[in-house]
């Protein structure tokens, strides 16, 4: 199938929004939708399965799909670790007869809908505030004091972006906000 007749679906927001549960609930809802798996070059974690979560790669390897333009997009994102999204990911998606589901960051979100402007679907999933994300943060347990606040400073970047995307889903409640986004959704792949 022609890439130029298939819908494509951007979800993006600072880390701690809330993205991955919306996301999972989308993909729960809607049978239509397929997960796309970005490439990374960082360390899997305990939980992740290469090929599931994400496609882990060398940096060298990475580098080189760089020079093959082999990605839809592509970032360093923190600490030198590169993200992107494969073109061949997105054509197997469109193969299955499916709709691509971006989970990615703001940056490589404007860039997809850039390129893709009359079939993107994007969605910003807001924090009610950067103080409310910063305790969301510190409740995983995950970071450490620096790595903290760059993605609290990050997020701050990002969130001056929201207006760049088609529609902002202020993630206060987060029952509402997945709601939210199955409408939005469904009216777009048709699915109401």
């Amino acid at each position: 199938m022609e890439q130029g007749h298939q819908k494509i679906i951007i979800i993006t927001a600072p880390s701690g929004a809330g993205k991955t549960s919306i996301t999972k609930q989308l993909m729960k809802h809607f049978p239509q939708l397929s997960f796309s798996i970005s490439a990374a070059t960082r360390n899997p974690r305990a939980h992740e399965t290469d090929g599931k979560d994400y496609y882990f790669i060398s940096v060298e390897s990475f580098q080189q799909k760089i020079q093959e333009e082999a990605f839809v997009e592509w970032e360093m994102v923190y600490e030198g670790n590169y993200y992107g999204t494969l073109k061949s990911e997105m054509q197997r998606i469109w193969n299955n007869k499916q709709v691509p589901v971006l989970d990615i960051d703001v940056k490589g979100a404007i860039h997809v809908q850039d390129l893709y402007p009359k079939q993107t679907l994007s969605l910003f999933i807001e924090p009610p505030s950067v103080e409310e994300l910063r305790r969301r943060l510190e409740s995983r347990g995950t970071e450490t004091a620096d790595s903290l606040e760059a993605r609290v400073n990050k997020a701050a970047y990002e969130i001056s972006f929201k207006h760049s995307f088609q529609h902002v889903i202020l993630n206060d409640n987060l029952d509402r906000a997945i709601a939210e986004a199955i409408s939005i959704v469904g009216n777009f792949i048709g699915a109401v």
